[in-house]
This record gives structure tokens, sequence and C-alpha cells, in this order.
């Protein structure tokens, strides 16, 4: 396998917003906040959101792609974020980075990636993108959208996780049992006064912060930057472990590699389960151009074919790997099998 890389690389504060109208107008950064992505989405009757550890329909992995379609010189064109680990880095050291090596070398093709910041007009740039002088499109393969993304043809999704919290444990806060949202609120009231959140802009965490009377403690965090190197682990890595905030709270796969790799304090991440009234955990999938149908059932294939290799470079990160009921998947599902 090969790997050959080109684009820009510039970084991005992935996102997305919480209500329709915010979601037309800051654009397709769905990683720090995939909760509008998906739940606006709806599969269509040609793309099912299907759980990773359910079987899908078998596709060979391996079948021939379309004589003129994506692969056809044997060229896994990927499009990712330069700076947004842990899900994409420059470096290839994120997991989808990982995913889409493996991919490539289950093929037996070359791997190359094109970069551009998971930010307004990503999709624009990447996969419905041409390159100069040629009908060749710069990427064929987002490696991670919410399940019943609109812009691209979803595959089958690959893992399912949620949001968590983020706190670093020993501060003297009180946070040391806190294992959900409820323990927050079961802090004596002095405990609670003096906590600062760290949310970003949009969370579906929102509502409880205002139901709880916590918005005037809460420090907001901007789900774009014109910064090129800022990315969405600084809240973690940053912010709460030196003191800034007292809580964070940010997407699972998120909490849990800063967690896992912070050196200048103990980080504690706390994977939230949904409650009614507030959805947080979702299907995570892949994307293609709508016209690219073989070329979906293809990495559908992959996928099925390859969940066991997929949970175990999950894990590596940190990732939260949940089932359809937001319960930690078992040994035997991490492993791939139903």
């Amino acid at each position: 396998m090969t790997i050959r890389v080109h684009g820009k690389t510039g970084c991005a504060l992935a996102g997305t917003v919480r209500r329709a109208c915010a979601c037309l107008m800051a654009g397709l950064a769905w990683l720090v906040l995939p909760a509008v992505a998906q739940s606006q989405a709806q599969p269509s009757a040609q793309s099912p959101a299907q759980s990773p550890n359910q079987a899908p329909a078998q596709t060979p992995a391996q079948s021939p792609p379309e004589a003129s379609g994506p692969g056809s010189d044997k060229v896994l064109r990927v499009c990712q974020d330069p700076n947004n680990l842990p899900f994409s880095h420059r470096s290839q050291s994120g997991f989808e980075n990982k995913i889409a090596a493996l991919f490539a070398q289950e093929l037996g093709w070359e791997l190359e990636t094109t970069w551009f910041p998971q930010r307004i007009g990503f999709i624009r740039n990447t996969l419905r993108a041409k390159r100069e002088h040629s009908d060749e499109f710069k990427c064929d393969l987002v490696t991670g959208v919410p399940a019943g993304f609109e812009m691209a043809a979803t595959t089958h999704p690959y893992y399912h996780s949620s949001y968590a919290l983020a706190y670093v444990k020993g501060r003297g806060k009180g946070l040391d049992g806190v294992r959900g949202l409820d323990d927050v609120l079961a802090l004596t009231p002095e405990q609670r006064r003096k906590l600062r959140f760290g949310v970003f802009t949009a969370s579906p965490l929102t509502d409880w912060l205002l139901q709880h009377h916590f918005m005037e403690q809460v420090d907001w965090y901007q789900i774009q930057s014109g910064d090129a190197e800022q990315y969405p682990g600084e809240i973690i890595e940053r912010d709460l472990a030196s003191g800034k905030i007292d809580l964070a709270f940010v997407w699972g796969p998120i909490a849990g590699y800063f967690a896992r790799t912070t050196r200048t304090a103990p980080i504690v991440a706390v994977t939230l389960r949904s409650r009614p009234g507030m959805k947080l955990d979702y299907d995570i999938a892949m994307g293609v151009r709508h016209a690219d149908k073989a070329f979906r059932q293809q990495i559908d294939g992959l996928i099925s074919a390859n969940q066991g290799k997929i949970n175990a470079i999950l894990e590596e990160y940190g990732v939260p790997l949940l089932d359809q009921q937001g319960q930690q998947l078992r040994t035997s599902q991490r492993s791939g099998k139903p």
C-alpha cells in the first residue's frame, strides 16, 4: 500500500449546529457536534441507518470497481481534515487515517488523502470538487459523517458513540465521584455555583444547562475557527487541564482520546446516556457521492468484513463504543460478532 497526500493543511474545529437554521448557516463541521447533522438527515430507503454491530447485507469487500468510478485506478482517495485528532491528522495519526489505511490494505490499493478543514465548504472542496483541468474528483470517501448525512450517500455506520463530560481528578471541586449529569446536580449548591463549564456552541446539552440555571457559568467555544492551529481537543488538553474550566461537555471520541493523551493533568471522561428530550448518542458512517452506488456497497462490505479490526482501532483511541440502546458493547460485539 502506498500513501499519497495533497491539498490544504489548515485545521478544523469540527462541529454542527443544533437547530435547522443554524445548521444551514454554519455549514458542515460535524464531528464536534454530530447531533443535528444526524437528527435532521433522514436516512433514505436506499441507505438505512444501521448499527455497526448488526450484520449488513454481505457485499464482497473486493468486488471490481466500475470502469470509470472510484477505485478504477486502484487508488482509495479519502477526504480528511489535517488537524482534527483523534479523527484525522496530516501525520496519518488519527483513527480515521488508520481505518482508511486498513481499507486500502484490504483492497490492495494505494491510499491518497485530500486535506481540507472540516468546516464550511468541506464537501464542496473535497468530495464534490474536481482536480484542476480534469474530470476526476479530488477524493471519493469522507471517513466520518453522521449516518443519513444529507450532503453525501452514507454507508452502514461503523461506530455508535455518545457525548461525554470530562473533568480533572483530585482538583477539589467535588467532581471525583461524578459518573453522569445527575451526579453534577447532586453536588451542594455552593459546589455547583463555583463550577465553570466548557461547552461548544449549539451543544445538545445546552437545554440541560439552561434548565438547571448554569448558563451564567458557561465558557462557550466556537464550533468553527479561522485559526489554522486550533483543534477541538484544546478544550480538554489546554483549558480543562489548566483549570480555566472545571467540566467540559464534548463529543465522546474527543473526550476519550484526550483523557488518555493529556499529560499535564489526570483527566476523567464519562460517557453520557441519552434521556427523554435529549439525544446524545449517534451513529457515525462514511460518505460517498450519491451517484457512486457501487462504491458505497464496496465500502459497506469493507466495514462488515473488518468490524472487529475497526473496533480495535477505535478502542486504542479511547472512543466510547455503544450499542443502539446506549450500552457499552459486549466483548463479542467489539470483536465484530452480532
